[in-house]
């Protein structure tokens, strides 16, 4: 299909226009300067302005808090789809922002599928995002708040504040705050709607959105409603020649701790070797060991021998079972192609806001929203390895009436009795082709309601402004799995046997049963178990899928109160100008509510050394209810002092009170000098902090299933254990956290130069230094401190479950909680530079202006401390594997030409190259001995990449108040790979990479006033 389906879909759009949002018809910057855009407003008297990042009202004041102010028309113009995070994560302080294309395996956490902003690389939890400078619900039990549910059609501008924001707004605001304004006095009608579809021919999406507002009783009340529907196709497998060349990390077979070369081999065409789609025999017992390791199993059970390649690891000829295989039958396991690359998203929204003027300078207001969701995404295949099927006396029963019990019925019937002769048990792997995938299906529900007032008056001789709100914020979230494997009914259905004649329950003679209704016990039956076939494709009895999967699910509701008053007032003045002072106070309180039936909770057991604990009932899910609340009081006082000679000082406290944390204080000192008009030198220092939300302190759990690299495995010491260990895992709340603290420095400086009008620069260095932070640690990191480190606390976390263990295969229990033991210190430079040239200045009458725009952001540390004593402290600067890497260069460049009927913008966007592990070592040869905390690579080196964008506009006028526009916007112009990591399953870094390649889309916006 590729580019033809784009065309087709470009001629539809165009014969039969969908409407949509518009915009005043300017020529405005890209991504507009606060200093200029507000100057424009003050000469057109506009409102007030309050800057994000500060409480108080004032025309035209410059907070000493960089701002950085994306307006409708930089929206319209540039967004690369119907999603305004989309638009909002390109800019290069917010691009490590949680979206579908990186959460979209988070399988337990809820957060599949969400747009969750993310300042400075700390994590979305310490970005703070307002709608009109106040909070809304989150979107999921970590309080994240989904930009989805927000009314895109009413955004007037958006601002992003990128400092420490806590004295003025609360908890959250440690990295910045992202205040979404809304147009809360439009008059008229605004419609879009546009559709689009990549290269390849999928992803087909489309939006459609309608705006009304209206003015009554002369101009007093006024009345708001939109409504928004969004779809977009998922993309449910990798389909991209980028993800088809096995380039892979994998582990010299050959490397010792005495090695002087690499350890990490750095290859193309190599492929996961430990599971294939019919399954992989990776190990049998009795005679010669392993004598049966490589076969695995095709079409209707087909025997087929795996070949491995010359570079195997482990050893195929070793005790544990290979891995990764270069070459050779690389490509026979295609799991990593079966996993999903897009979310399915079906979402829509209403909103509505009714203001009335009761009194000169005293407006009343209420709004109203509710927002839906569904998720869709395949999750890949039901993954089994180290499922044992017993062999004894298979290899000597001359036929089926003849197994014993002992003998697996679907390992006799496929192997045959020759091939099983003196074996006793076969070990096998599968990603389980024949089984449905695996599949996320959230839904969200999303309400917001308030009611307040505001208004204006005369205050120690001059003006003063107020509100007062009250706001409930109600969440809905289904958190529903599908096709996740019941563990205890798969073993069930996977240990059959041949029927003994005369068997109590009455089955034929010969019949492949399930082996606990045809065993001497008569307490384990189980009528409703199917006998599944996993020995090849195509031999699976749809019939036991009913038996062996379910749809894991767990419903909770969030819920929010706020209270709140604010009041701006100038009470007096000095030589040097006017005194500003804001100051105000908030109720809040949070609570959770959660279900989850019985049947898809962990099941309470006890574990080898009596301590109660929890068994998995699926393969992953296994949820448990959260239910928790706490409340919060706060006050806060802000003033602006204007000190003479270009001086302003600008400081701000909050006194907070958490029913959970008790009293915590946040400030803010800042000031700004501007020696000439030409430059503003400004300093923000600040104390702020981040409370833990209701999942940090209340979850009842979540519990997982998968496997971890043993980090003392050795090929040439088996005492040391197999290679991998199979884990349960499962996290509960701490009521017991503390919030985090972090000290915030930002310095910079702006320059617009009278020389050169319509340019501007600013140049900002930061530096965050969290304390405290709330950290739970992944399975691996605890098994690593414990066997690597012999951390006690840790290797407690540790058991080993008797039930799921076999002889030489541990299957592990791990329990962990988060706690106040973290640190984090960020510094970078932030650097933005702008110029507008209306070309009438060069040009007698010649229409419109070209706008040239760069912001670009260079780190210069991400150091991470886990807090354990021992650990090494890694910078992730520099650093372009993994969803948590932070490239040292990440840039947007655009240039735009508009006029009143045309405009065309062109974007590049990337960052800079980097290296694939904080703590590789590449070298070729003289590698350095062996370390546990750094490892050593031929090749630790990712390369970086640069995407353009082109957006065109044509404009059609009808009169003095109707316009409509017919847009269209190309996305990775070029069709760039995305930044290739050496990894299995995805191999490309999802948050800083383009994963869908070229993309069109097509549409018409409308707006009548």
């Amino acid at each position: 299909m590729k580019i033809k389906a784009a065309l087709f879909l470009s001629a539809t759009m165009l014969a039969t226009p969908a409407w949509a949002q518009d915009q005043p018809v300017s020529a405005t910057p890209e991504l507009q300067n606060p200093a200029a855009q507000r100057d424009e407003q003050e000469g057109e008297g506009a409102r007030d302005i309050v800057v994000t990042g500060s409480r108080i009202v004032r025309s035209g004041f410059e907070t000493p808090n960089p701002v950085t102010v994306l307006s409708l028309e930089d929206i319209q113009n540039s967004s690369p789809s119907n999603n305004i995070a989309d638009f909002v994560n390109q800019l290069p302080s917010l691009a490590g922002s949680t979206r579908p294309s990186n959460s979209r395996l988070n399988l337990s956490s809820g957060q599949a599928g969400i747009n969750a902003l993310n300042l400075r690389n700390l994590g979305a939890e310490r970005t703070l995002v307002l709608v009109n400078g106040r909070r809304s619900v989150g979107s999921t039990v970590t309080g994240l708040v989904d930009v989805n549910t927000i009314p895109q059609a009413l955004i007037r501008s958006v601002e992003v504040s990128t400092g420490g924001a806590s004295s003025a707004y609360g908890s959250d605001a440690v990295a910045g705050v992202v205040n979404f304004l809304l147009d809360n006095k439009f008059t008229g009608v605004r419609l879009q709607g546009d559709s689009g579809i990549t290269e390849e021919g999928d992803g087909f999406n489309y939006s459609g959105s309608v705006l009304g507002g209206v003015s009554f009783a002369g101009g007093r009340g006024h009345l708001l409603l939109s409504g928004e529907v969004a779809h977009r196709d998922g993309i449910l497998s990798i389909d991209r020649d980028w993800n088809a060349t096995g380039y892979v990390r994998i582990q010299d077979p050959n490397w010792t701790t005495a090695s002087t070369t690499p350890r990490y081999l750095i290859r193309r065409q190599v492929g996961a070797a430990n599971s294939t789609p019919g399954g992989l025999v990776t190990g049998s017992a009795g005679g010669t060991a392993n004598r049966l390791r490589g076969l695995y199993f095709g079409q209707g059970g087909q025997i087929l021998q795996y070949q491995y390649g010359a570079l195997t690891f482990p050893s195929p000829t070793g005790t544990a079972a290979p891995t990764l295989t270069q070459g050779g039958s690389w490509q026979v396991n295609d799991s990593g192609r079966r996993i999903g690359l897009d979310p399915e998203d079906d979402r829509a929204g209403v909103f509505g806001r009714l203001s009335f003027e009761v009194a000169d300078g005293v407006e009343l207001f209420a709004e109203a929203a509710y927002n839906k969701q569904n998720i869709y995404f395949n999750a890949g295949p039901n993954l089994s390895t180290g499922v044992a099927l017993t062999a004894t006396g298979c290899g000597t029963a001359a036929s089926a009436a003849t197994a014993p019990l002992t003998c697996n019925a679907f390992l006799y019937n496929t192997l045959g009795p020759a091939r099983l002769a003196g074996i006793t048990s076969v070990t096998i792997a599968t990603t389980a082709a024949d089984l449905p995938f695996r599949a996320i299906d959230n839904r969200r529900e999303v309400q917001r309601y308030l009611v307040g007032a505001e208004g204006e008056t005369e205050l120690f001789g001059n003006r003063a402004t107020w509100d007062i709100y009250g706001q409930y914020g109600r969440a809905e979230l289904r958190e529903q799995l599908r096709g996740i494997m019941n563990i205890q009914r798969m073993n069930n259905a996977t240990a059959v046997a041949f029927a003994p004649a005369g068997n109590a329950g009455g089955y034929a003679a010969g019949s492949i049963q399930c082996l606990i209704n045809v065993d001497a016990s008569a307490t384990n039956n189980d009528p409703a178990c199917v006998p599944l076939n996993r020995l090849g494709l195509g031999v699976a009895n749809p019939a036991a899928f009913g038996y062996v999967l379910g749809d894991p699910y767990r419903d909770e509701v969030v819920e929010q109160w706020v209270a709140g008053l604010n009041a701006a007032i100038t009470p007096f003045a000095t030589w040097a100008g006017d005194i500003s002072v804001a100051f105000g106070g908030e109720y809040r309180k949070e609570q959770i509510r959660g279900f989850v039936p019985p049947e898809f909770q962990p099941l309470a057991t006890v574990d080898a050394t009596g301590r109660p604990t929890t068994s998995n009932r699926w393969s992953v899910g296994n949820f448990l209810p959260t239910n928790g609340e706490y409340d919060v009081k706060e006050a806060y006082l802000e003033t602006v002092v204007p000190l003479g000679l270009g001086l302003e000082f600008n400081g701000a406290v909050r006194i907070t009170d958490y029913s959970t944390a008790g009293n915590v204080t946040t400030w803010k000192l800042g000031g700004s000098w501007q020696p000439i008009p030409d430059i503003r030198v400004r300093v923000t220092r600040s104390r702020d902090i981040r409370a833990p939300n209701l999942n940090d302190l209340f979850q009842g759990g979540s519990a997982n299933s998968d496997s971890i690299r043993n980090p003392i495995y050795s090929a040439t010491n088996p005492a040391n254990g197999p290679a991998t260990y199979g884990y349960s895992g499962f996290t509960t709340g701490n009521p017991d956290l503390r919030p985090e603290k972090a000290n915030s420095w930002n310095i910079g400086a702006v320059a617009s130069p009278r020389f050169l009008p319509g340019f501007n620069l600013s140049v900002d260095y930061f530096r965050i230094n969290l304390r405290d932070g709330i950290n739970t640690f992944a399975a691996q990191s605890i098994a690593d401190l414990c066997y690597l480190q012999q951390q006690q606390s840790f290797c407690d976390a540790i058991t080993t479950d008797p039930a799921r263990s076999t002889p030489g295969q541990p299957y592990l229990l791990i329990r962990s909680q988060p706690f106040n033991a973290a640190s984090q210190l960020v510094r970078g430079v932030d650097i933005d530079a702008s110029y507008r040239l209306p070309l009438n200045q060069l040009f007698d009458a010649a229409p419109g202006a070209i706008s040239i725009r760069g912001v670009a952001t260079r780190y210069i540390d991400n150091l991470f401390n886990s807090g354990v004593p021992g650990t090494v402290v890694l910078d992730s600067v520099g650093v372009n594997g993994g969803q948590f890497s932070t490239p040292k260069w990440l840039f947007r460049g655009s240039v735009a030409y508009d006029n009143d009927s045309f405009s065309v913008t062109a974007v590049g966007r990337g960052v800079s190259a980097g290296k694939y592990a904080a703590n590789g070592i590449e070298c070729s040869t003289a590698c350095p001995p062996d370390n546990p905390n750094f490892f050593t690579y031929d090749d630790n080196r990712v390369s970086g990449v640069f995407y353009a964008d082109l957006n065109l506009t044509q404009k059609i006028r009808f009169g003095d108040k109707q316009e409509a526009q017919f847009f269209m916007n190309v996305t990775n112009l070029f069709d760039r790979w995305p930044l290739l990591l050496p990894e299995t399953g995805l191999a490309a870094n999802s948050t800083y990479s383009d994963l869908l390649g070229r993309q069109f889309r097509f549409g018409v916006r409308f707006e009548m006033r």
